[in-house]
């Protein structure tokens, strides 16, 4: 059975999917970019700024799912650069403790044209 996962405390979707469902004892994310879910914009203008929303979008939909960052198991990781990477990484390793699996990525663009998204999936067990 499938439950969908909702928090005000996270952005809302900004198309058609959940911002997480939960099968059995696993949370699958969808990826948040960096939009503060009081004002509904972007926060930060640079990599480390924009890295700190997302992450703690995250960690917004984890806590709704009963969970956190140390029960995830797999993240991955769109940036806009691949030059922001250690600066991403910097902000990361603070939220992501247990080192889950991850794939990190560059790609051409992301929604809103931010400079980064991450989507996990965590164990609720």
């Amino acid at each position: 059975m499938l439950k969908k996962v909702t928090t005000d405390k996270a952005p809302a979707a900004i198309g058609p999917y959940s911002q997480g469902i939960i099968v059995d004892k696993m949370l699958f994310a969808s990826g948040q970019i960096p939009i503060n879910p009081a004002t509904g914009e972007i926060n930060g203008s640079n990599i480390t700024e924009q890295a700190e929303q997302a992450i703690k979008n995250v960690g917004e939909i984890l806590k709704e799912a009963g969970t956190d960052y140390t029960k995830v198991v797999k993240t991955t990781c769109f940036l806009a650069e691949m030059a922001d990477f250690a600066a991403f990484n910097a902000v990361y390793e603070k939220y992501f403790t247990e080192k889950p699996a991850r794939s990190c990525v560059a790609v051409k663009q992301l929604p809103k044209d931010v400079l980064c998204e991450v989507e996990v999936i965590a164990y609720l067990g």
